[in-house]
């Protein structure tokens, strides 16, 4: 494996009711906060009322930013800074899922930057300052409740980066499984491939000696799999939601990638679709991902041999390592779209008309991905196939 430094410095609270420790949780000399969430379900479930009853325990003066789009805009963070700016804001507060956080994070970072955020996002100039910030998860997903990334969207210019730094961590997490309960069928779907393909862009890698991580990512995926099915039955199952929760964010906070290098092509060329299309991240990774293996599995056969043997339920007997790699890239898309997922990208009405496009788009810093680096005529190749 690679020497590496691990650090994480969220406080992760799990668990029912945890929310009402979140007055103590919020630094005692803030006085004034930025409340940043999504479409107002944290109102319908009555998240909403319990967080500001912690707000108001603490005497605290806040602002709200609502309205946080499924793949947060720059134009929202640019909303968010200037209430920090305008209002003295001291601390933000994210109440939703990965796109909020993801949102916060920017607003954090820009915030003490004197320019454009956008500039940060695109790595013109380095984070050295953020606004502290916390997190309430209502979605189980992404894991940005619990690492330094965030995703953000210029629509304007239909460009889509992924960024991070070390600034950009929350301070702590509040993650009660039942407040998730109400996240809908579909995005629960989406959660659970949003995870999976964290896990499986950390496996993919060509790093020796790594049987403890190899081992953690596969375990993470059989829990994943032996849970969805009976989640998707009973949403409102608390057990269910609790490991599904934990899944989420052990599948992005560090812990799987210690002395890999894991791939990130796939991520890559999605955040180029939806930057064009604008459709679910995850249902983009559902169609992506199976053809971005079939496109590199020759890089590495034993990886794709040893997931399907171990995870995907591959019968290795009598066959070419091939042909399990291949049944196990089948029997991954077999149980995406039996959950629900979305195959193709004519599902969300996506023909040939943007392929160039959206490979140039993928392109836009060069050569990408480290199972396999990928030209722009491999990823016209992955994105036909995705059609």
């Amino acid at each position: 494996m690679q020497n590496f430094a691990y650090y994480n410095p969220t406080k992760l609270v799990f668990g029912k009711d945890t929310v009402e420790q979140l007055a103590d949780l919020i630094p005692a000399k803030v006085e004034r906060i930025l409340l940043v969430y999504g479409g107002g379900s944290i109102k319908k479930n009555g998240l909403y009322d319990r967080v500001l009853a912690q707000v108001e325990k603490r005497g605290l003066h806040y602002h709200e930013l609502q309205g946080v789009e499924p793949n947060p805009r720059l134009s929202t963070v640019q909303k968010g800074v200037e209430i920090c700016r305008s209002e003295g804001i001291e601390f933000i507060l994210a109440i939703g899922g990965g796109s909020v956080i993801d949102c916060t994070k920017a607003i954090a970072a820009g915030a003490l930057y004197d320019g454009d955020a956008w500039d940060l996002i695109t790595k013109k100039a380095p984070v050295e300052a953020a606004l502290p910030f916390g997190t309430i998860l209502t979605i189980a997903a992404t894991g940005s409740e619990m690492n330094a990334g965030s995703v953000i969207t210029n629509w304007e210019t239909k460009e889509k980066y992924g960024w991070g730094s070390a600034y950009t961590y929350p301070q702590f997490s509040i993650l009660d499984p039942v407040n998730t309960f109400t996240v809908p069928k579909n995005q629960t779907i989406y959660g659970i491939v949003d995870m999976m393909s964290h896990v499986l862009e950390t496996y993919f890698n060509h790093n020796e000696n790594t049987p403890l991580q190899d081992k953690m990512c596969e375990s993470v995926l059989k829990t994943v799999m032996e849970t969805a099915p009976k989640l998707l039955q009973d949403l409102e199952n608390y057990e269910l939601r609790e490991t599904i929760l934990y899944c989420g964010t052990v599948a992005l906070n560090g812990t799987l990638s210690v002395g890999i290098r894991g791939d990130w092509a796939t991520h890559n060329i999605e955040h180029a679709v939806s930057a064009v299309y604008d459709i679910p991240h995850a249902g983009g990774l559902a169609i992506i991902f199976p053809n971005w293996m079939e496109h590199c599995m020759n890089e590495n056969l034993q990886k794709f041999v040893r997931l399907g043997v171990e995870v995907f339920d591959v019968d290795p007997a009598g066959k070419t390592d091939e042909e399990i790699a291949k049944d196990c890239i089948r029997n991954i898309r077999y149980f995406w779209t039996s959950l629900g997922a979305p195959s193709r990208l004519a599902d969300y009405d996506i023909d040939d008309r943007n392929l160039d496009l959206m490979a140039d788009k993928a392109m836009a810093n060069g050569e990408f991905g480290n199972f396999k680096k990928l030209k722009k005529e491999d990823v016209l190749a992955i994105l036909r196939a995705s059609l």
